[in-house]
């Protein structure tokens, strides 16, 4: 998904599958015809730009992970409507779905490279992404106490230049207020970072913060191998 930059407000979902258990039962021939209709549906995703990530053997509700990019909630439902009548696509169970909204952020100015993560660029190697929702507390404080905070949570995260991340907007669209989105090379740096933003003020307003989703990155070519 790496190219031109998104527009404001444009949608970003995490559509979570599983493949039923007895799909991998089925004759070999089969599993691979399914995984190969499966693959093309994703790559052929049209106004929805996908990104696919594989959850194989880390979680046990979870087996693939898709990041999608789209300019209408239609185009969501579309797309995802031909992934899972498609090969494949007919064996799985949607898992998590997270949707939201990129849009600038309200304690950061003008964004960096680290945080346009997901947009443009290189893939890095993992994901990790997790619906997030605050307190209400947080929003009683005044803006100068919540920008107080966010810039030490800001200062932590620039401390880790080998993980990216991204924040959409869900409040009133989903069930959580933000979809937090990262992706590193490093897994011990971003449980580093992990750790440090566990010990800012910011942390006592968090009200909720999973499932925690944890992928690798494969093409749609390479995820079919692995599934088939």
């Amino acid at each position: 998904m790496a190219g031109p930059e998104v527009a404001d407000h444009t949608l970003f979902q995490v559509l979570a599958l599983r493949i039923d258990p007895t799909w991998r039962r089925r004759p070999a021939g089969d599993r691979e015809a399914d995984a190969a209709t499966f693959g093309r549906a994703l790559s052929s995703a049209g106004a929805v730009r996908t990104l696919s990530y594989s959850t194989l053997g880390l979680r046990a509700d979870v087996d693939v992970v898709l990041l999608r990019v789209a300019e209408s909630v239609e185009d969501l439902e579309t797309s995802a409507a031909m992934v899972l009548r498609e090969g494949l696509g007919r064996w799985a169970v949607v898992a998590y779905v997270f949707t939201g909204l990129l849009r600038p952020s309200r304690y950061v100015r003008k964004p960096s490279a680290q945080e346009q993560a997901l947009i443009s660029g290189d893939r890095g190697a993992y994901l990790i992404v997790y619906p997030f929702t605050k307190t209400a507390e947080w929003y009683r404080l005044s803006r100068e106490a919540r920008q107080g905070m966010m810039n030490e949570h800001i200062r932590v995260g620039h401390d880790f230049p080998q993980v990216r991340q991204l924040l959409a907007y869900s409040t009133g669209l989903d069930d959580q207020e933000f979809i937090v989105a990262y992706e590193t090379d490093d897994l011990v740096a971003f449980q580093d970072l992990v750790t440090a933003l566990r010990d800012t003020e910011a942390r006592r307003y968090t009200l909720r913060d999973m499932p925690i989703l944890v992928g690798i990155y494969r093409t749609p070519d390479e995820l079919v191998r692995l599934l088939a």
